[in-house]
């Protein structure tokens, strides 16, 4: 991998990680037209890790609310919301456990992948003749973007697409879907980083930098498409990504049938 290729791949990584357009398909038709695949699972849990250190910085003050609340009886709102995260990334946390070798086969198809990109753009696109809801986020709504979640495990689904759109589905306020989707996301990523932690101690000679320059990207630019989606969710523009998902797709389809 070459420097070029580390800051391409490093700024699609932020940028689509948390826009609705599939960070983990960007990544596999982005390696594939580039001729820079990877061995092992290390660049991807690096430049994840640098997108999770993202979400942390955005929401810092909340997260330091949330793991105060562990201490403090007052803040029983906030452990609700520790709750509901839990709840939420269970879905993944089983998907992950007894699917992985169907997702590992997945991401070695950039077909499939520019497929499931059509199929995120039509989850945007429903969110379009959804009424806007009222609810805070609930073990119910929790639960069902927890399954939105588990099934972007699939390279070409939008994490933050499905479960956003998960979640307007189940009534929730359009910014508190969003802010819970990203505070949904440090679970997983963390998780999903912890369990493939030898790869990070093993990577091969001369990957270090590029790998360093792909994570910063991946922090810069993912910091700024939380603005970016927060901003969008506020004006009720959600579902205009789809058309970028449909363009990508057929993109995908038109390069690797």
């Amino acid at each position: 991998m070459t420097y070029s290729d580390a800051v391409f791949l490093g700024l699609l990584q932020g940028l689509t990680e948390f826009l609705p357009v599939s960070s983990s398909g960007h990544l596999v038709l982005g390696q594939h037209l580039l001729g820079v695949k990877q061995p092992g699972v290390a660049f991807e849990v690096l430049v994840h890790l640098g997108t999770l250190a993202s979400v942390v910085v955005y929401f810092r003050r909340r997260l330091w609310r949330l793991v105060r609340s562990v201490f403090t009886k007052e803040l029983s709102e906030e452990r609700r919301i520790i709750g509901l995260l839990i709840v939420g990334t269970v879905p993944a946390v089983l998907a992950g456990l007894f699917l992985e070798d169907f997702f590992e086969r997945a991401f070695s198809n950039p077909l499939v992948t520019s497929i499931m990109l059509a199929v995120t753009g039509l989850i945007l696109l429903s969110t379009r003749f959804v009424r806007k809801g009222d609810c805070a986020p609930g073990l119910k709504s929790s639960l069902i973007m927890g399954v939105g979640q588990a099934l972007a495990i699939m390279p070409g689904i939008s994490r933050s697409g499905t479960t956003i759109s998960a979640g307007l589905m189940a009534g929730v306020r359009p910014s508190e879907a969003a802010e819970f989707s990203f505070l949904l996301a440090i679970p997983a990523i963390a998780g999903a980083a912890l369990l493939e932690w030898e790869a990070l101690v093993n990577l091969g000679p001369g990957l270090a930098g590029p790998y360093a320059v792909a994570t910063l990207l991946s922090f810069a630019s993912g910091l700024f498409a939380v603005y970016a989606v927060l901003a969008v969710i506020r004006r009720g523009h959600f579902e205009y990504f789809a058309y970028y998902c449909f363009a990508a797709a057929a993109l995908g389809v038109y390069l690797f049938v």
